[in-house]
């Protein structure tokens, strides 16, 4: 049988450190300890999205016990600092070194890809909680997603927007997949129904500065300016759209929820107030379940959960719910096998695993920013339910 060494010296590490790990049994075999390798980036311009997720994770072994099926679970959390690069040799090191039974995290979809040849080769699932372009799940039948896919916030953010008087529409995105993804399906979403979409303005990734993009918005004067940009990055654009004196201007702020993530959105200001996005999680969601999650979160963590919060929680959930369903079995087709079809409920509402695509299939919320006991909170006021990703449909 194929090892991971083996695997990997065929052509996927060749450094040296990792070229001289020594050999160990399949995966097959029964072991004491099952290893959750989470690749997240802790520092950086994305640092939110690790300490999130991190904090998730630690949350749901917490309230659920470390051992599952009679194994003990161990979490191993590894800084990519948002780098491809580093992910990629992360992940190498998880799988040869520290031998795990499952990869999970990926803030970015460039550090989820890195990954994609390494664990499809070495048979390992890949539980993506963050990454959200819609092609990863495409990209191995070895890849889950419980995080959200661009096209199915965009394409209802593009369909609320069409019914509620909204005619004309400036893009701004992230020049990324993700950003790609949201542009795309807002456009075609809201064109099909009539709309129009005066101009589609793309924004670097990397030390985006959004001023003058603004301004063409501010003179171009649509119904409203939609925005897609990654969670942590909506406080530049918030902030830049008020000194713009676009809140002031008429233009309606609508988009995806990391605009108005949960993690940050109290230090926007009132600014914030009456913008409008789609999303599939809200620290303000009406539920028993969704309370009790925020509690717990805030008390461990001295964090408000966010969307990727949420996502890192369930994709716990996922692993332990394979592990209960293959006996501990760490075999990573029988795993990936029995995440399929995994229905359950989340603090965010009823989620499942598409059997046919691997993706998550879920509400998604329209929200509006309102202040609440002093705090702004994204406000649920419209449900679109059990949405699957439509990039997927139409294949």
């Amino acid at each position: 049988m194929t090892t991971r060494r083996s695997i990997i010296r065929a052509g996927l590490l060749g450094s040296a450190i990792l070229t001289g790990a020594v050999s160990y049994a399949p995966m097959a075999m029964a072991q004491e300890v099952v290893k959750i390798g989470l690749i997240l980036p802790m520092t950086g311009p994305f640092a939110s999205t690790g300490r999130q997720i991190e904090a998730a994770a630690k949350l749901y072994m917490a309230q659920n016990g470390a051992t599952v099926a009679g194994k003990k679970i161990e979490l191993i959390v590894k800084d990519d600092t948002g780098t491809p690069d580093v992910t990629r040799r992360l992940a190498q090191e998880l799988l040869v070194n520290e031998k795990v039974s499952v990869l999970g995290g990926f803030g970015l979809t460039p550090l989820a890809m890195s990954t994609v040849p390494l664990a499809t080769q070495a048979k390992v699932p890949m539980v993506v909680m963050a990454a959200a372009t819609s092609m990863i799940t495409e990209a191995s039948p070895f890849v889950t997603r419980t995080s959200f896919t661009l096209p199915q916030a965009a394409s209802v953010m593009a369909d609320w927007a069409s019914k509620n008087g909204v005619k004309k529409v400036v893009t701004l995105v992230s020049d990324y997949a993700p950003g790609h993804d949201a542009e795309k399906w807002f456009a075609d979403t809201f064109t099909a129904a009539g709309g129009k979409v005066e101009a589609s303005i793309r924004a670097p990734l990397q030390n985006p500065d959004f001023a003058a993009f603004l301004q063409r918005v501010k003179e171009a004067q649509p119904d409203a300016l939609y925005v897609f940009v990654p969670s942590g990055v909506g406080a530049t654009v918030m902030k830049q759209f008020v000194e713009r004196g676009l809140d002031k201007s008429g233009i309606k702020l609508i988009g995806t929820g990391d605009v108005t993530d949960d993690d940050i959105i109290n230090g926007y200001g009132d600014a914030a107030i009456g913008a409008i996005t789609a999303h599939h999680y809200s620290a303000a969601h009406p539920s028993a379940k969704n309370k009790a999650f925020v509690e717990a979160f805030k008390k461990a963590s001295n964090m408000r959960p966010n969307f990727m919060g949420v996502a890192g929680y369930d994709g716990m959930h996922l692993i332990y719910e394979a592990l209960k369903k293959t006996g501990g079995t760490t075999d990573g087709t029988k795993l990936m096998d029995a995440m399929k079809g995994t229905a359950w409920e989340s603090p965010r509402g009823p989620v499942s695993i598409d059997p046919e695509t691997r993706e998550i299939v879920l509400n998604m919320y329209v929200r509006k920013v309102e202040k609440v006991d002093g705090e702004l909170y994204n406000v649920e006021f419209s449900t679109f339910e059990g949405v699957k990703d439509p990039a997927k449909k139409k294949k």
